[in-house]
This record gives structure tokens, C-alpha cells and sequence, in this order.
């Protein structure tokens, strides 16, 4: 069989099991407690003036529930919803196209927003404000523009690096949801209804050990049961136990912390060439052998949240605390960091928009 379909294959499954495991309503959401009361408010309120709800940009690093909220909202508003992308859209007729084909009260849901071509972004300002789009027919002096009134809709905007949405783009979402992190505890009631949806029984010990490997992150809690869960059946277990779990994330090199082989990678590469750096993130990249975007919005969130890894204005270097999670006793000069002005501390390294 050809490798590349079975690849799709695989895709397709992982994908449906995905889709099997999202809440349907609000109150079945775990975590986010305070974007969740906000939302609450906000559609109760469009409910009851029997209108759609107001435009609604999400915002959050990858797999904390966007994509999922934004299909809650439809379910809530009683609504269709439309789903595309950022990159799909690369020139203003395609998001004409779009807009002028939705029916009254109809929820958009445009991931990756911020991936949306210039032109396209200037047409979605009148779409969003006055719910009509200009079409321009003909070219050059010839050039005619027709006014298109829309049916009220609801946008719903979900992104990974607000920094990179212009400020008119912004403004024009009447509620602005910044999703967080989830805890531990959060995370471990996902798993436990993400193991019933499954059919999979799971003992407590053993959800309480996958949820705290997930990095704080429902789409991996859910990724690495699905990986326990195929240790468990191969095994022939009908119980998924907490050997079963750490035997299974051990094969997957997922340790008690939830740093997979690309964050080891990076730092065992930054602490062992580089002395602990610093190093810029290219020749950090093609050291580890991965692509920069993978370095940067895969390992690099996580390993600076954690601790392990801080920027300087002369680029990556490994902290005291990473060298120690390696079981690497860190040089003198980081043994007695104290001056504030080292490190970049800007919030936005805790996502993926991370600049060069």
C-alpha cells in the first residue's frame, strides 16, 4: 500500500477521533472558567435580543480549545457555522465569495486570522462593521464598485499571534477571549471524559499521569490517551493502569513533565554544543535538524514556560533549570543569576508568536 495513504489514513483517523471528543455545549467545556462566563454572558444576551451574537476573536497558543468554542458558540446560537482559514483566503474575491454565500445569523469561523492576505483583511473591516462588502468589476479606468448589503453573521477569529492582526482588525471584534493554559486538575477531568467517550476504563492514578505530561494542553491530553489506550489493548489490559501509561508515554518519549524528543533535543543540543549558548535560533535549528518555525512555535513556548530556556538579546541559552533537568550541573555564571535585565521577559514567549 502506498505509504503516503496510509499516512492520510492515519490523518483522517486521528482527526476523527479528535472531532469525536470536542463538548458540544458550554457547561460540558472544561477549564477556561473565566472566558467561559464571559461567553455565557455574551451569548445569553444576543439570545435574548433574538440577534446574532457580536463578532469574537480567540486567542491562545495551539490546542487549548479554539476551534472547539467556536463551534460551541454556533450550537448556542442555534446557528451554522462556516469553517475556514487564514491561508485559504489570498485574495479579496475569495472572501467575497465567502461572505456573500452566508445565510442571516450564520457563525464564519476563520482560524488563523492572522494569516489572512492585506487585501482580504481590508474588505472583512466593512464586512464586520457595516455587514456589506464593495465588489470592484472591471480594471483600470473602466473600474466600477458595487455595493453588497450582507446578512448579519457572526465572525469568529481564531489566532495564535494577535500581535501580527492590524489594530483596525482588532478593534472591530466586540469580545477579545485570551485562552490560558489549562492546570493539571483541568486537565485530568478531560481525560476522564475523553476515556468514557472512548470506551476506555482508566484508573485514576493512570488519567492523573497522562494529564500531568499534557503541558498544560487538552489536544495532547487527548493525543497521548489515545497512545495509552493502543498500549493497553496490545497488552490485552482491560484496565488501563499507571504502569500502562508510563510504559506507553516512555516508547513515545514523553517524560514526567511532558518534554518530548524535539524540547530534549533543543536543550541537550543547546547545553552540550553550545555550552548552554547563547545561540540564534537558526543555527539552533539546523543543529537539532528541524525547520526554525518548528523550533520556534513547538519547543521554544513550552521550554520557556517552563523555565529551561530564556532569550537574550544575543540570542537562546539554556537556564540553571534546564541544565539540572538534564542532570547537568549548570556553570558557575548561571548558578547566581540576579539581574533582572537579562532575560526577555515579554508575556508573548509563552505563545507561539515569538519573535525573531
Amino acid at each position: 500500500m502506498n505509504e503516503r495513504v496510509v499516512s492520510q489514513d492515519s490523518d483522517d483517523n486521528e482527526r476523527a477521533a479528535e472531532l469525536a471528543l470536542r463538548p458540544k455545549k458550554l457547561q460540558e467545556f472544561v477549564g477556561q472558567h473565566r472566558v467561559r462566563k464571559q461567553l455565557s454572558l455574551l451569548l445569553d444576551a444576543a439570545l435574548a435580543r433574538n440577534a446574532p451574537a457580536d463578532h469574537i476573536l480567540l486567542s491562545g497558543p495551539p490546542g487549548l480549545g479554539k476551534t472547539t468554542l467556536a463551534m460551541i458558540i454556533a450550537e448556542e446560537m442555534n446557528a451554522p457555522i462556516r469553517i475556514t482559514s487564514g491561508p485559504a483566503i489570498q485574495h479579496a474575491g475569495d472572501l467575497a465569495s465567502i461572505l456573500s454565500s452566508l445565510v442571516e445569523g450564520e457563525v464564519l469561523f476563520l482560524d488563523e486570522i492572522h494569516r489572512m492576505s492585506r487585501p482580504a483583511e481590508e474588505l472583512l473591516y466593512l464586512a464586520m462593521e457595516d455587514f456589506r462588502v464593495d465588489v470592484i468589476v472591471g480594471k483600470g479606468a473602466g473600474a466600477t464598485s458595487i455595493p453588497l448589503e450582507l446578512p448579519h453573521f457572526t465572525l469568529i477569529g481564531a489566532t495564535t499571534r494577535a500581535g501580527l492582526l492590524p489594530s483596525p482588525l482588532r478593534d472591530r471584534f466586540g469580545f477579545t477571549a485570551q485562552l490560558d493554559f489549562y492546570e493539571t486538575q483541568e486537565l485530568n477531568q478531560i481525560v476522564q471524559r475523553s476515556s468514557a467517550l472512548l470506551g476506555i476504563e482508566i484508573n485514576s492514578d493512570a488519567a492523573i499521569e497522562i494529564a500531568s505530561r499534557s503541558r498544560g494542553t487538552p489536544r495532547v491530553a487527548n493525543r497521548l490517551l489515545r497512545r495509552v489506550r493502543d498500549f493497553a489493548q496490545v497488552s490485552k489490559a482491560k484496565v488501563v493502569e499507571i504502569n500502562h501509561a508510563q510504559e506507553a508515554l516512555k516508547i513515545y518519549e514523553v517524560d514526567e513533565i511532558g518534554m518530548d524528543r524535539l524540547d530534549k533535543a533543543v536543550l541537550t543540543t543547546l547545553v552540550k554544543n553550545f555550552n548552554g549558548g547563547p545561540v540564534g535560533v537558526s543555527t539552533l535549528a539546523m543543529a537539532v535538524g528541524e525547520e526554525i518555525e518548528s523550533i520556534e512555535s513547538l519547543a521554544e513556548p513550552f521550554l520557556v514556560r517552563m523555565g529551561f530556556l530564556a532569550r537574550t538579546p544575543r540570542g537562546r541559552i539554556a537556564t540553571a533549570a534546564g541544565w539540572m533537568h538534564l542532570g547537568v550541573k549548570p556553570p558557575i555564571s548561571l548558578q547566581n543569576l540576579d539581574d533582572p535585565n537579562l532575560f526577555d521577559t515579554d508575556p508573548d514567549l509563552l505563545n507561539p508568536d515569538i519573535a525573531q
